[in-house]
């Protein structure tokens, strides 16, 4: 399987399809590589290189003790662009992934990024503060890591439910989806999952969404019941240079996979605007 090898020693899986434009694909909690099938799919076939990897601890990459936060995270990016030789790419980023791909661009700058796309993204931030009154309350992390050490595979059976808004009234939940979700979250390392909570809940993208001096869109669902639209795409168009904000309505957390058709047009549409 290809993969780079990071400074530490920890081997990153990636995929690697098509040619043209790289497009960068970064992914949520607690999932893989495999979430963006359908976004490389349709995306390669218009002309573009697809690349997206497996974060550390989760899915083919390396199940690694230490460095399951946001800064090894960025830099591991990072180090795939530079081993990859990426330039003038695209960087897409959903959920705890949108956190990454913000911090990649705060730490790492823009050379090698000529646009950038944040999807039901974590950013700013998720905990609610004193400064960030709008965020979850730390109880909500809590039960989160509590349901994650206590019975895994069962939490990871539940979560799809809500992440794909199949707990609506009148929804029609895919069992395929539920399974496929259960499967690439079953597929990371215990640990780093379990530390990926708090790096996707307690991390302050606030400078980092400062930095961005690269057109952004910004796609976020208006009941998305994971990461409120609230205290993140509403926020983060605000502190966004030269950004699109396009709110889905009644659009769930996942939507890159139950609304596949819209986000894939939607991306196509951006990336190629002059």
């Amino acid at each position: 399987m290809p993969s780079i090898r990071t400074k530490d020693g920890t081997e990153i899986f990636y995929k690697d399809w098509g040619s043209g434009q790289p497009i960068v694909f970064s992914h949520g909690w607690p999932l893989s590589s495999d979430e963006w099938d359908k976004q490389m799919m349709f995306l390669a076939g218009q002309g573009y290189r697809c690349i997206a990897h497996d974060r550390r601890s989760h899915g083919r990459s390396t199940q690694t003790w230490h460095g399951n936060e946001m800064d090894t995270y960025a830099d591991d990016l990072a180090a795939l662009t530079a081993a990859l030789d990426l330039k003038d790419a695209v960087h897409v980023g959903h959920s705890t992934g949108g956190g990454e791909v913000a911090h990649y661009i705060g730490r790492h700058g823009t050379q090698r990024v000529a646009k950038a796309v944040l999807i039901s993204a974590v950013p700013p931030l998720m905990l609610k503060t004193d400064k960030n009154p709008g965020g979850l309350p730390i109880e909500v992390f809590d039960e989160i890591r509590a349901k994650t050490l206590a019975d895994r595979s069962q939490y990871f059976q539940e979560v799809p439910l809500p992440f794909y808004g199949f707990n609506r009234p009148g929804a029609t939940a895919s069992q395929g989806l539920i399974h496929n979700w259960w499967r690439q979250g079953m597929m990371g390392g215990i640990k780093g999952v379990y530390d990926c909570i708090k790096a996707f809940s307690e991390t302050d993208f606030t400078e980092d969404l400062k930095r961005f001096d690269v057109p952004t869109l910004i796609l976020h669902g208006e009941d998305d019941q994971i990461v409120p639209i609230g205290a993140a795409g509403a926020l983060s168009s605000k502190l966004v240079p030269k950004n699109e904000y396009k709110v889905y309505p009644k659009g769930a957390h996942g939507m890159a996979t139950v609304e596949a058709g819209k986000v894939n047009d939607d991306l196509l549409r951006f990336i190629r605007a002059a």
